[in-house]
């Protein structure tokens, strides 16, 4: 029935994510989900919100969000834009800031949804390859474009990128937006938020997915300075004005209000995250520096396909990448130090019988 699709929808490469079986239980190390429950608060600020209240559109505006968001970062309202999860943010931002005339300058071993935007905007594309080690060429960033996108930490690879190199990129693009995605930041990272102050092309976008153990209620944010976030409004007014639930909504809030509890959580997965590096490599494994909550491994004498599909059989899931560079990789999404002792013994026991 393809026949009624239009020519953008038949050009279409879409995003593919992260396995969620439901044949039987598994240790579900895919998905860069956080293995720890949302705070006791959320869940009662949530709670409250299922009231009369439902009949009512939530506030377009996220106004209540949006400052307790600036309140934590020290920035103003009009400097915090909203959305349904950081892919939404990153969606619109693409769509607001770059334009088919000029390149977007992505790496070749990144987030693959900026690919699936690119195309969707109908953008031209310069991959920038990474260095044999992963980590970033910043001096291929500092050449005429018409914008820049980088994760940091990077997906899948776990690197992080220092401030003194993203200042770099930016002193070097005064006239493309540069877009930093945070979306790990708080599992080892240091935040490019303070340099917002003294660069004007500079967007930061966060979610609550990953620090907050929020995936399932889909809450990301951009901060910038207040030309670029009224650009983002004008583009999500034009397009879907609700974005927000009200659940959502009095989640957001409750979550950046209890910061501390998800703090904690955070420290508790780099410790499991360090504990396991150490782990692995004990077992032969190459472990690329991470300061995510999810390491990329690779093992000379097994290749990552054949461990990914044993893992799976004995109830373990990770992440393949059958893409070049990468394909002899696997990401492992830390969990509790219980699924990653259960992961490390179902390695562990693969490797024996090989």
């Amino acid at each position: 029935m393809n026949q009624y699709w239009n020519e953008l929808v038949k050009k279409l490469d879409p995003y593919v994510p992260g396995e969620q079986p439901k044949d039987k239980s598994y240790v579900k190390l895919n998905t860069n989900e956080n293995p720890y429950p949302p705070s006791p608060y959320v869940l009662e600020a949530m709670k409250q919100a299922v009231d009369e209240q439902l009949r009512l559109y939530p506030d377009p505006n996220c106004d209540q969000l949006r400052e307790k968001i600036a309140e934590h970062f020290h920035l103003s309202s009009d400097q915090v834009f909203v959305g349904n999860g950081s892919d939404e943010v990153l969606g619109f931002s693409f769509m607001s800031f770059f334009s088919p005339e000029r390149p977007v300058l992505f790496a070749d071993i990144t987030y693959s949804f900026y690919k699936v935007y690119a195309n969707l905007c109908d953008l031209q594309v310069n991959l920038i390859p990474l260095e044999d080690d992963f980590s970033l060429p910043v001096s291929s960033f500092c050449k005429p474009n018409g914008g820049v996108v980088i994760p940091n930490p990077n997906a899948p690879t776990g690197q992080l990128l220092s401030l003194a190199a993203i200042k770099t990129i930016l002193d070097s693009n005064p006239d493309s937006v540069v877009i930093i995605d945070e979306a790990y930041v708080d599992f080892g990272g240091e935040t490019a938020i303070p340099l917002i102050k003294d660069y004007p092309n500079l967007l930061v976008v966060q979610t609550l997915s990953k620090f907050s153990s929020l995936a399932g209620i889909r809450v990301g944010f951009a901060l910038g300075h207040p030309s670029l976030i009224e650009g983002l409004n004008r583009l999500k007014n034009s397009f879907n004005s609700y974005t927000l639930d009200r659940l959502a909504l009095a989640g957001a809030v409750a979550a950046i209000e209890d910061y501390a509890y998800f703090q904690e959580m955070a420290e508790r997965i780099v410790t499991t995250r360090e504990h396991t590096v150490a782990q692995l490599k004990k077992l032969g494994f190459s472990i690329v520096p991470s300061k995510a909550n999810f390491i990329f491994i690779t093992h000379p004498e097994i290749e990552a396909e054949t461990l990914f599909h044993q893992l799976k059989s004995n109830g373990i899931l990770v992440r393949f990448f059958n893409k070049p560079r990468i394909s002899n990789y696997l990401r492992v999404t830390i969990g509790t130090d219980n699924e990653m002792q259960q992961f490390l013994s179902g390695v562990q026991s693969i490797l024996e019988k090989k």
